[in-house]
């Protein structure tokens, strides 16, 4: 069996495609290559009760950022 043309998948495709052949590391690897995106900020994990604090502000920011490249 063949594999399909991963340059030519849409992102839906693709992730279907890693749901339903979880072991095709190589796809899964193209996939986190091709979708990750270089300006995308990182978060430390929470270390204290006020980090937890700010998670919902942290992440309302998150979701906005997700509609706009959406």
């Amino acid at each position: 069996m063949s594999k399909p043309d991963f340059t030519t998948m849409t992102r839906p495709q693709f992730r279907q495609y890693i749901l339903e052949h979880r072991e095709d590391e190589e796809a899964l690897q193209i996939y986190i290559d091709k979708f990750q995106n270089p300006n995308a900020k990182i978060y430390p994990a929470p270390k204290s009760l006020e980090d937890l604090e700010n998670f919902p502000e942290i992440h309302r920011e998150h979701l906005e950022q997700q509609r706009k490249q959406g």
